[in-house]
């Protein structure tokens, strides 16, 4: 039965997800044109809030935990674990009081409805990994840009989805580049609990009733630490949460 209600369950969540991807890509573009990046940037929170709102349909429940830990007068670095495409709403809707930025691969700028039009307008790092010279600069310019505005960025430092669940080995390079350009920031490891289980069969069906957790751990104060010990304990703290 569980099966079947899946079949039924998963193209309307689709339809869903998709219907407000495209209702809210006009409304960016007109409040980015007529108020600016402020009112822009409202619409894109109660986007993925409504887009955290549709898991209801399928059966997950949402909790956000450890946010009383963030700090509102310095800019943050947010180092996760990276689960499946849905990773980025409880990032967006978790932090929007930081307004956080993301390094994302530079195809994702262009041909998704909102998606691609919030990575262009919005702050974010676009990277081509085929060019290192290229994505260092791109995360550098995002470092300076959180300093300056006290604002967030949020890195997936394994580079790769993990479809198991099992967090993959972070790579520091990123995190060092976004260190050096932003020195009075904090890292914030940020573990994603079950995403990965909803699209254990793929983007179709997905799983229905799975819990869904979000948790911001004690943040890592990168003083007196090159790059590579902050991620390792980055790593290490997720692997803990995770019980991995």
């Amino acid at each position: 039965m569980k099966q079947i209600a899946a079949y039924i369950l998963t193209p309307i969540f689709w339809g869903i997800f998709w219907l407000l991807l495209l209702l809210f890509h006009p409304i960016q573009v007109i409040t980015n044109y007529l108020w600016g990046y402020r009112v822009r940037n409202r619409c894109v929170d109660f986007l993925n809030f409504l887009l955290l709102k549709n898991l209801w349909l399928i059966g997950s429940r949402v909790r956000f935990q450890g946010f009383e830990k963030l700090p509102s007068d310095r800019p943050l670095i947010i180092v996760a674990n990276h689960q499946s495409t849905l990773d980025i709403s409880p990032v967006v809707w978790g932090f929007r009081r930081h307004h956080p930025k993301f390094i994302a691969k530079i195809e994702l700028a262009r041909g998704i409805p909102s998606i691609s039009y919030n990575l262009k307008h919005g702050g974010s790092a676009l990277i081509d990994r085929s060019k290192r010279a290229q994505s260092i600069k791109e995360i550098i310019k995002l470092g300076r840009y959180i300093e300056k505005e006290k604002y967030a960025a949020c890195i997936f430092p394994e580079g790769t989805r993990s479809r198991d669940g099992r967090v993959k080995t972070f790579q520091s390079a990123g995190i060092a580049a976004l260190l050096r350009a932003a020195p009075s920031a904090l890292v914030v490891p940020f573990v994603i609990d079950g995403n990965y289980q909803l699209v254990a069969r793929g983007h179709f069906p997905l799983a229905l009733g799975i819990p869904l957790t979000y948790s911001v751990l004690d943040p890592i104060e990168p003083a007196g630490k090159d790059a590579e010990e902050v991620t390792e304990l980055a790593e290490a703290a997720i692997k803990a949460a995770l019980k991995q």
